[in-house]
């Protein structure tokens, strides 16, 4: 697939997970649906490497650094998603990610050493502004209820992680570390750093087998999981973990579509701005020449 498919697949699902996510919240606890979310996609990957008979075999410091990625970006990283969505909207958690070109940006340029252009820059702030923008009514309301307040600050730590992890995922690329077995291997990491987390906060461990538990976790799992971050994951290796996050652009301005038709997530002439803000900012950054990561 072209790296145009490639990026509208992984908005087009990815703009409905957040709302999938919410109903997966309720009498399991966060961190066990996360395990088992990432648990379930790494058995599918899995499978899909063995029906293929691909190699599934890595040698220690491989697996350590697949770990590493894994917990960042499918374990921590969701789990802080999942505890801000039991606070605000999905929508809203969603538009949180609008930050992640601005921090991965600044990450390649300090880890990796690559230079920020002017037009790469000026999108990031745009991204920055359109969320400040969205959330500016909900903040007013801060007085009134607690859930604004922890919930932009799990979206906060969901972004800050899951950006380290795009960057492992990066740097895991550029050493040869990619494809199918890796991304099954770190999401088995993943999933186990949830259930770990789980048993250690003393969560109970179970599954709802109601199906609407049931059939958004097969949607996050094989959807969600599988498809989008095997087309993540491959973007990131062609065109950089940067341009890559403008996905976490596209992606929440979908979801907040999604969020106002199901959750009844009020618009107010702010998050208007501020979504064109975000847009804005995505243009400026993927109208620019494409380049592969040094």
């Amino acid at each position: 697939m072209n790296n145009l498919s490639l990026f509208l697949g992984c908005v087009s699902i990815w703009g409905t997970t957040w709302l999938a996510i919410t109903y997966q919240l309720g009498p399991v606890a966060p961190e066990v649906s996360v395990s088992h979310r990432f648990l379930l996609a790494a058995l599918i990957v899995a499978a899909w490497c063995r029906w293929r008979g691909l190699p599934m075999r890595f040698k220690p410091a491989q697996h350590a650094a697949l770990a590493l990625m894994g917990v960042a970006m499918y374990g921590i990283g969701y789990i802080f998603v999942y505890h801000a969505e039991s606070h605000v909207a999905s929508g809203l958690v969603a538009i949180g990610y609008s930050a992640s070109p601005l921090l991965s940006a600044l990450g390649t340029r300090l880890f990796f050493r690559q230079a920020i252009s002017r037009r790469m820059a000026l999108g990031s702030l745009f991204g920055i502004l359109g969320i400040t923008l969205v959330y500016w009514p909900e903040f007013a309301r801060l007085t009134e209820t607690r859930d604004i307040g922890l919930g932009a600050l799990f979206t906060a730590l969901a972004v800050l992680v899951s950006t380290g992890g795009g960057l492992l995922a990066q740097r895991n690329h550029q050493r040869g570390l990619h494809g199918w077995p890796t991304m099954a291997w770190s999401m088995a990491y993943g999933g186990l750093c949830s259930l770990i987390v789980a048993l250690a906060l003393g969560r109970p461990y179970g599954i709802d087998l109601g199906a609407p538990y049931l059939l958004s976790l097969l949607y996050l799992s094989l959807l969600g999981s599988v498809v989008t971050f095997a087309g993540w994951l491959t973007l990131v290796g062609r065109i950089g973990v940067a341009r890559t996050s403008y996905v976490g652009v596209m992606a929440p301005v979908v979801a907040l579509f999604v969020s106002t038709l199901f959750e009844g997530f009020a618009w107010h002439p702010l998050t208007v701005a501020g979504v064109a803000v975000s847009i804005a900012g995505n243009v400026l950054v993927l109208g620019g020449p494409a380049r592969a990561p040094s």
